[in-house]
């Protein structure tokens, strides 16, 4: 899978050749070493030499002569997946010793981005049924006929809770949480609930293995893939919550020492289910205190939530957003009462450039941001994510941490490095606090849909000027590029850029137009823990996962994970009809 065959054919007159490849996704990277290539010496016998090659990236192949190195050739191609080809090196003329480097397709490549249309098919079949059958229920006779042979009750309950919104009977007991309106207001808006399913269904799909395809496996290092977004946006609708739900709790007139409690209580439960639960290390055998992965995605979002939610309890007061607030400049009246935030979040951002930039790292230049490994011509190979790794190896120990990041492939990198450690945290807290932001101009604007929405644009705009800025319009380029693994402040603004534009679009459908009911993903969004979780400890037992015929297969690979993927979507519908809602 994701590789092709190249027959390299010497007809160069007594001199071997060295055959070397270069990535087009690695940066500044050393050529690496493919194979030697002895000389055919007009042999029929000998059809060439055997190498395979990389598919997933365009790849740049160099060949030198054995004899002092002088390059011969340099050819740029993308090969396609399961092909076959041939590179015939050989002189066009003896006396100018010109050299011709062809290549010939023995055998096309096959289509790996077929089963990927398959299935996007498959899906709208299934969405199209599922609308006609919407329509069809609409119908008097059809609706008769339904509740004549389904309990005329449960048809009534499947009616008001999933061909149309949730009846404020359902919204009140579906969340234990005091509603977030008043009673003249509406119910629980069913748009950040779908955000919040939609960016874990993603994250399900990719972490089960996303058919095996690059653009669904996290970016080697600078730049995004399809991974990349998930995360983040989780982050984002995380910090819109809390806004949401400590406002509600504070104005149900629960005390800030209570609201304390349950803050430090879900983020410790968060932290300790990342630990023991949610470990990859399982996959050594029994954890052990010598090779515990300290850091983690659920540990990352309990120290998250913990900061943001205190941030935020410290310096909210009881239905501030309901009446109107003296500040100098009416449009950022949600903005200017809560400058201390502002405040602590800019000392934070200020702490995570200094240390990024100005931290010294052993035997590594200051202000380092690369790869490791072979990238930037392999002068720095243990320097691994720079400070970021320094402080996790520091502090953790090289056997805490993460032992196989997305840069080990491309950039041959050895160290071990965390994309979810400590210095990164600052700027997942940054992220939490913008979503938190979100959630604020939804309170402070209630019912004002055309400023909620403009807001949203806005802050969209402005994050995405900040991003243009920081990277230069640039992949590798730009002053800070755009980094999962280091979780930069610029993919913290290039994430929270598109985090803004999506949920405008889902409260426009969902919440103000009302032409969407959130379905499918509305469902694991109520119950994100559970999903999660499950997801992780369930990911290796059927029927998520089972024995393959081809595993070198793309279509059955995306076959596996895409059912993995809706079963847990039709598991948590099956808990949201039984009202069934696991919260910490």
């Amino acid at each position: 899978m994701d590789q092709a065959l190249l027959l390299v054919r010497n007809e160069l007159p007594a001199q071997g050749l060295r055959l070397a490849a270069l990535s087009g996704s690695c940066h500044q990277c050393l050529y690496q070493f493919l194979a030697f290539v002895p000389p055919s010496n007009g042999s029929l016998r000998n059809p060439g030499t055997a190498v395979m090659v990389d598919t997933q990236h365009p790849l740049t192949l160099l060949l030198n002569s054995s004899v002092g190195d002088r390059e011969l050739c340099k050819i740029q191609y993308h090969f396609g997946e399961f092909g076959n080809y041939s590179l015939v090196v050989k002189t066009l003329s003896t006396s100018t010793k010109t050299v011709s480097c062809d290549l010939v397709i023995n055998e096309g490549p096959i289509n790996s981005y077929l089963p990927i249309l398959f299935a996007f098919l498959v899906y709208m079949g299934i969405l199209a049924i599922l609308i006609v059958g919407r329509l069809f229920m609409k119908i008097d006779p059809v609706r008769n006929w339904v509740y004549k042979k389904l309990n005329p009750r449960e048809t009534d309950r499947l009616i008001n809770s999933e061909l149309g919104s949730p009846n404020t009977t359902d919204s009140v007991s579906s969340d234990p949480t005091p509603r977030l309106w008043s009673t003249a207001s509406r119910q629980r808006l069913r748009s950040l609930d779908t955000f919040r399913g939609l960016s874990l269904i993603i994250m399900v799909f990719v972490n089960y293995g996303g058919g095996k395809y690059w653009f669904f496996k996290h970016e080697s290092w600078n730049g995004l893939t399809v991974a990349d977004l998930v995360f983040p946006w989780f982050v984002f609708i995380m910090g819109t919550s809390i806004s949401l739900s400590l406002s509600s709790m504070l104005r149900w007139g629960s005390s800030k020492r209570k609201v304390l409690g349950k803050i430090l209580w879900r983020s410790f439960l968060l932290i300790l289910l990342g630990i023991i639960v949610v470990n990859p290390n399982y996959c050594l055998g029994p954890l052990s205190w010598d090779n515990l992965r300290i850091p983690g995605v659920l540990q990352r979002l309990g120290f998250t939530y913990l900061v943001v939610a205190a941030l935020e309890l410290l310096f909210t007061r009881a239905g501030a957003e309901s009446r109107a607030l003296e500040t100098p400049c009416p449009a950022l009246q949600d903005i200017l009462p809560y400058w201390p935030q502002w405040i602590f979040i800019l000392m934070l951002e200020v702490i995570w450039l200094c240390l990024t930039f100005l931290l010294p790292v052993p035997g590594c230049p200051r202000g380092y941001l690369g790869p490791g490994g072979i990238g930037d011509f392999g002068n720095y190979p243990n320097c691994t994510g720079g400070a970021a790794g320094y402080i996790d190896r520091l502090l953790l120990g090289e056997k805490h941490i993460y032992q196989h990041p997305s840069s080990s492939v491309i950039y041959q990198t050895t160290m071990p490095y965390d994309p979810e450690g400590i210095l990164g945290t600052i700027n997942t807290i940054f992220m939490a606090f913008l979503g938190l932001q979100a959630g604020k101009i939804i309170l402070f604007y209630r019912d004002q849909h055309k400023q909620i929405m403009s807001r949203f644009v806005i802050w969209s705009i402005v994050m995405g000027i900040i991003s243009a800025i920081l990277t230069k319009c640039s992949k590798e380029e730009g002053f800070i590029p755009v980094n999962k693994n280091l979780w930069s402040v610029s993919y913290v603004t290039t994430m929270s850029c598109f985090a803004f534009i999506l949920l405008l679009l889902i409260y426009y459908l969902v919440d103000v137009k009302r032409l969407w009911s959130g379905a499918p993903f509305f469902y694991p969004g109520m119950n994100s823990i559970l999903v999660y979780i499950g997801h992780e400890v369930f990911e290796n037992y059927f029927p998520f996962k089972w024995k393959m015929q081809d595993s070198q297969s793309h279509a059955e690979h995306l076959t596996q994970n895409l059912t993995a993927t809706t079963l847990w979507v039709i598991i948590s519908y099956l808990l949201y009809r039984r009202r069934i809602f696991w919260k910490i």
